[in-house]
């Protein structure tokens, strides 16, 4: 029982879900109602939207004119964008009934900072509106489109880890998951990357979108991969000239060379598992220019036995300069990006001070099982955080990774006082309801079952906290209340 207690991750467990999303739902019920109408028209709608729309505007909660004004105030230019500030705030914020924000203020996306006074009027609009009852009562809606991708998901999941040799679907700690929003305007696919988490909101449309869920799993597989041999990757970056030249290829790209890399790869590996030669050519036109290095160098990487991750180096070192800027030169890109690009927002600003301490020491705690020795560097950043300048949650943070490493490292005297030395800290949400469920499995471990008990329900009253803690909490309490 002690080996189970200790062992246990913190973090929150592989979910490479398809699923929908209670905020992202109460966030899209209040836009309809306060006068979101993209494409309201379009025939790819879900009968749901008009369906939840018309029945909120028959109650006319009273926060309704507030959120009118709201949603007036913060119009974006297009339809895209209005849409993609609101799902940035919905996966930024916990669930109801707060709408509270669970990341430090410098991991917000930008995008959502400034909707940041949404949070209590939706709350307020939450209750007014039986939100709760709405829900429910959609489920057999929601569940029924959930089902037309279940296979198309599990294909492109199962087939890109087939290619890529990848045993697992993603790395422990990091998340991958497919929400499905029904009452979002129709034919959108967005992708979030927001620390550790991998997220693809899909909306109604005549077909499943299963090329936009692998394209954005092979994102979620190959980002890591340029940040991990950053070293590797920077030093071929004079290719990158090159890309100024396409007037198609989005700014982002030009700006930031290992994410030109990946999509340069993602998009090889796409013509390979479609066996279409011709994408290779049609993404070197849009500005993708390592796309024909790659499409040359994946039937090596098929011939050996490596995963992509361990030849993903060996691949990259093979870029010759010399070679590749005479074949780029040659080449007449095109001045217009193709229709339906997927939306991928920015990633936030980077980190400096206590939180870049704090993401490179989680950075290598996720990554303790590649070399043994990540353990002990990311043991001292946490000591640095618990005494480095930084708001109270930050060093609450520190405390908590101490104390996962002391699980780990099979010392729960320590780990029990690091846990409880987090507490006093304000930690964020995440960091307390998962402290609180360390503390429980440390008391039923040690016999202490109505301490654990205690320790499990307070984690669920944890309001802000994401939902697989709150999983983990409840699964816990039930189990023991069954011994």
């Amino acid at each position: 029982m002690l080996a189970v207690a200790l062992s246990a991750s913190g973090a929150a467990p592989e979910k490479g879900q398809l699923d929908a999303s209670p905020t992202l739902f109460t966030v899209m019920a209040a836009l309809n109602a306060a006068g979101y109408s993209a494409d309201l028209g379009s025939p790819n709608n879900h009968p749901l939207r008009l369906q939840v729309r018309s029945e909120i505007l028959k109650k006319n909660p009273p926060s309704l004119e507030a959120l009118h004004e709201f949603f007036e105030k913060h119009r974006q230019r297009t339809d895209t964008a209005e849409l993609s500030q609101y799902i940035s705030y919905a996966l930024a914020v916990g669930g109801p009934p707060d709408f509270s924000f669970h990341q430090r203020d410098v991991e917000i996306p930008p995008d959502a900072k400034p909707l940041k006074d949404l949070s209590p009027l939706l709350a307020r609009f939450y209750k007014e509106a039986s939100i709760s009852d709405l829900w429910q009562r959609s489920q057999a809606a929601i569940d029924q489109y959930i089902a037309r991708y279940h296979e198309p998901a599990a294909n492109a999941v199962l087939q890109v880890n087939a290619y890529l040799r990848q045993v697992t679907s993603g790395f422990k700690g990091r998340g991958f998951q497919i929400y499905i929003e029904l009452l979002a305007a129709p034919n959108q696919v967005q992708t979030r990357s927001y620390g550790y988490e991998y997220t693809i909101v899909i909306t109604p449309s005549p077909e499943p979108r299963a090329f936009e869920i692998r394209h954005a799993y092979l994102h979620y597989l190959l980002d890591p991969l340029a940040t991990r041999y950053a070293d590797v990757v920077e030093r071929k970056k004079a290719v990158s000239d090159h890309a100024l030249r396409a007037q198609a290829l989005d700014d982002s790209f030009k700006e930031n060379f290992p994410d030109l890399v990946t999509e340069s790869l993602i998009k090889a590996v796409e013509a390979r598992l479609d066996h279409k030669p011709i994408v290779v050519d049609q993404a070197l036109r849009q500005g993708f220019i390592l796309t024909p290095f790659f499409a040359e160098q994946l039937p090596l990487y098929e011939k050996q036995e490596q995963s992509m991750g361990l030849y993903y180096p060996e691949m990259v070192k093979a870029i010759d300069l010399r070679k590749e800027d005479e074949r780029l030169s040659k080449v007449v890109f095109d001045k217009e990006a193709p229709q339906g690009a997927v939306v991928k927002t920015p990633p936030p600003p980077p980190l400096t001070g206590a939180a870049k301490t704090l993401d490179e020491a989680e950075r290598l705690y996720t990554a303790r099982g590649e070399d043994p020795a990540n353990l002990d560097k990311a043991k001292e950043l946490y000591l640095q955080l618990t005494q480095q300048a930084g708001t109270p949650a930050l060093q609450a943070a520190g405390y908590y990774g101490l104390a996962r490493i002391a699980t780990l490292q099979r010392d729960p005297e320590t780990a029990d006082r690091f846990f409880r030395k987090t507490l006093e800290l304000q930690p964020d949400p995440p960091v307390k309801i998962w402290t609180l469920v360390y503390l429980g499995r440390l008391s039923l471990a040690a016999g202490e079952r109505e301490e654990a008990v205690r320790f499990f329900q307070e984690a669920l009253r944890v309001d802000g906290a994401p939902d697989p803690a709150r999983k983990a909490a409840a699964e816990a309490l039930q189990n023991v209340s069954k011994q």
